[in-house]
């Protein structure tokens, strides 16, 4: 069986599309693999339990029983891919808690690869958090994410050691549209006739995107 892919969505600041991002490549997934299973771990930030409530639960890691609860689900190798949106209050906890119980290493003798997608920022938490998980985190399944967004420019010079994955910036007016909760990437590409819109074009390039993440995963333990 190939390695089950666990993508942790994170970062130590608010509104940086953390949850953005985790609709899509959640949305990705179910398209290419017919399942998926989202976990949700945020306060007052937007939620992907209210976008995606059919793959998505709630997880905590305030205390022991969430974490237990929460790593027995992501240890298994069930073929099924499972996407984390780590909200920025639980960012130092979790991975305290990652670092404390071996996950990476039990992971891999399991056959489960953990990805950590940090959404890189010019602020200082930033700068402190992802140093941070390069002591913890193997090169190949660390990946800084370039959201254009958040960042209007180049990203600090921390970040460009990695693996980055950009995600271009989009007008307010159709940032606005993508944020309806009943809105859904994949119907879109579905049902808009005209793939030369912005949106189209958008979508289709951050699926892309995730593909070949999804493909390096598979490459490194081939």
């Amino acid at each position: 069986m190939r390695d089950t892919p666990v993508y942790i969505i994170c970062s130590p600041r608010p509104l940086v599309g953390k949850t953005l991002i985790a609709r899509q490549l959640s949305e990705f997934l179910l398209l290419k693999n017919g399942a998926v299973v989202a976990f949700d771990i945020n306060l007052k930030e937007p939620s992907l339990l209210e976008y995606l409530p059919d793959i998505t639960e709630t997880a905590e890691v305030d205390d022991t029983f969430g974490k237990m609860a929460l790593m027995d689900r992501l240890i298994v190798n069930d073929g099924i891919a499972k996407v984390i949106d780590l909200g920025f209050h639980a960012f130092d906890e979790f991975f305290k808690m990652s670092e404390e119980i071996g996950f990476i290493k039990e992971a891999a003798r399991r056959g489960v690869a953990p990805i950590v997608l940090f959404i890189g920022d010019t602020d200082r938490a930033s700068a402190r958090g992802y140093p941070m998980l390069q002591q913890q985190i193997p090169p190949t399944a660390l990946v800084a994410i370039d959201n254009e967004y958040v960042v209007r420019g180049e990203l600090p010079p921390a970040f460009a050691g990695g693996r980055v994955l950009h995600i271009a910036a989009l007008p307010v007016f159709l940032k606005t549209y993508i944020d309806r909760q009943t809105f859904s990437f994949t119907e879109y590409l579905r049902h808009e006739k005209d793939s030369s819109t912005e949106l189209h074009q958008w979508i289709r390039r951050n699926y892309l995107s995730f593909r070949e993440l999804e493909l390096s995963v598979i490459l490194q333990r081939s």
